[in-house]
């Protein structure tokens, strides 16, 4: 009965001829639900009081923190053919072991003399470069001789022409002195004639005077000859002078060009040294390729190309090798929206792909099967799916990463944020709000610290 009136009737009701009604009653529910439904109650208050961390989701796989680290593949640098394999998948390899022959396939290597006979060229060309090296040498000394006798010529020549200067200076003085004797004597002729006709000189006198004169007459036109040759030795002299200047010029100028023309093929034989000493470094190197060696400690993990005899291209894929030392790493994608949350240093809850874990998403310290790690790299740019590549390293405080953990393998990451109360988040979720910014202790002492001293 509901009881619902204020009235009751219960006393009126002789409750021990109704067993159904006797035995309701006497159950104690109607007791025992209000105080269980009260004490959820109470249990759910405190509840929305617990603390809850707030943290990002995100997936990635392992991989490492250097890349030099990572599983890497082995490239045939020139084209060949595999001759013989000297290690199998799954064997450990050190740097610089053997891993597979290749022997040549082009025709222009085939001769198993190519070095030596590359070597005697490069020797050959280097006696050519010597050989012209003593002819410019030889060349130069020639043209050195040849200025020091053009030097002697022209001092020889200069002094040819000031003694032609000097008889040519000599003669016209003995021409003036003998113009001097040739009037002197015709005055003298001209005042016995006077004489003569006034009787006071003889005929013979006369006839001797006249002779003197024509004496004197020769004489001067002797001295006038002997001018005008000294003039013309003068001119001969300057003639002969510049003779010797172009004549030796000409023929230094022709050993120059000698010498030009021998360093321009010592300049080319040189380069064609040059050029077969690279050659013959690269026939050297290219036969220390025919051996596929290993770079660095690891494991040969799958060979993508197999079989005796198979020809393999340039650049072609050979066999891949895991590092055998490595720092492991996860690399995860974010979100953009997220991106702004996460630091460098922040903590991280990583589960792996493989080993059983039990996580609490409010409360990653009580998870089971969860490790620790930080932050450690996050890049500047989104990837082709819009997401951002985010590098966690282990935490040194923390349970030390599985040893049996591979890269490539999958892991849920869960990055910590602030904590807060159930009551907050679940506000936070219905409004949806994004998570409070996350800072780290050091973040918070820095801000302390910067806090006192501005006071």
């Amino acid at each position: 009965m509901l009881n619902i009136s204020k009235t009751t009737i219960s006393r009126k009701i002789d409750k021990a001829k109704f067993s159904s009604l006797k035995k309701t009653e006497g159950r104690l529910a109607h007791k025992i639900l209000p105080r269980i439904l009260i004490s959820l109650l109470i249990l759910f208050i405190i509840f929305l009081f617990v603390p809850w961390t707030q943290n990002i989701r995100a997936t990635g796989k392992v991989n490492t923190l250097n890349p030099a680290q990572r599983p890497q593949m082995l490239n045939s640098v020139i084209p060949g053919r595999v001759e013989e394999w000297y290690v199998q998948e799954g064997e450990f390899v050190k740097k610089g072991d053997t891993i597979l022959k290749i022997s040549e396939v082009k025709s222009n290597y085939f001769d198993p003399e190519l070095l030596d006979r590359a070597k005697e060229q490069v020797s050959a060309k280097e006696g050519a470069v010597e050989a012209y090296k003593e002819k410019v040498e030889a060349l130069d000394n020639q043209a050195n001789a040849l200025k020091n006798m053009l030097q002697l010529r022209l001092e020889q020549g200069q002094n040819k022409l000031k003694q032609a200067r000097l008889k040519v200076a000599s003669d016209s003085i003995d021409l003036v002195a003998f113009k001097i004797n040739q009037e002197t004597a015709k005055q003298q002729l001209d005042r016995f004639e006077k004489l003569y006709d006034e009787g006071l000189k003889s005929k013979t006198d006369l006839e001797n005077r006249n002779l003197k004169y024509q004496e004197a007459l020769a004489k001067k036109v002797a001295v006038e000859n002997k001018l005008l040759t000294s003039r013309n030795e003068l001119i001969n002299a300057k003639i002969e002078l510049a003779s010797i200047r172009t004549e030796y010029e000409n023929t230094i100028a022709k050993v120059n060009a000698d010498k030009s023309t021998a360093q321009s093929n010592q300049f080319d034989a040189e380069g064609q040294v040059a050029k077969l000493q690279n050659q013959y470094m690269n026939y050297s190197v290219r036969q220390g390729m025919y051996f596929v060696t290993a770079p660095q400690d690891g494991y040969v993990t799958q060979a993508t190309t197999s079989g005796i005899g198979e020809l393999i291209k340039e650049g072609q894929q050979i066999v891949s090798i895991m590092p055998a030392d490595y720092q492991l790493a996860v690399e995860m994608l974010v979100r953009p929206l997220d991106l702004p949350l996460i630091k460098k240093g922040q903590p991280v809850r990583i589960q792996f792909d493989g080993w059983p874990a039990l996580v609490f998403s409010g409360w990653p310290n009580t998870s089971y099967g969860t490790y620790a790690g930080e932050v450690f790299a996050i890049d500047n740019f989104a990837n082709n799916q819009g997401l951002f590549r985010v590098l966690v390293i282990p935490d040194d405080d923390g349970y030390p990463w599985p040893d049996e953990i591979r890269v490539g393998g999958g892991a849920n990451s869960m990055l910590l944020l602030n904590d807060v109360p159930v009551w907050y988040e679940l506000w936070r979720q219905f409004n949806g709000f994004p998570p409070d910014y996350y800072k780290s202790q050091a973040t918070k002492n820095k801000a302390g610290t910067s806090n006192q001293k501005a006071n």
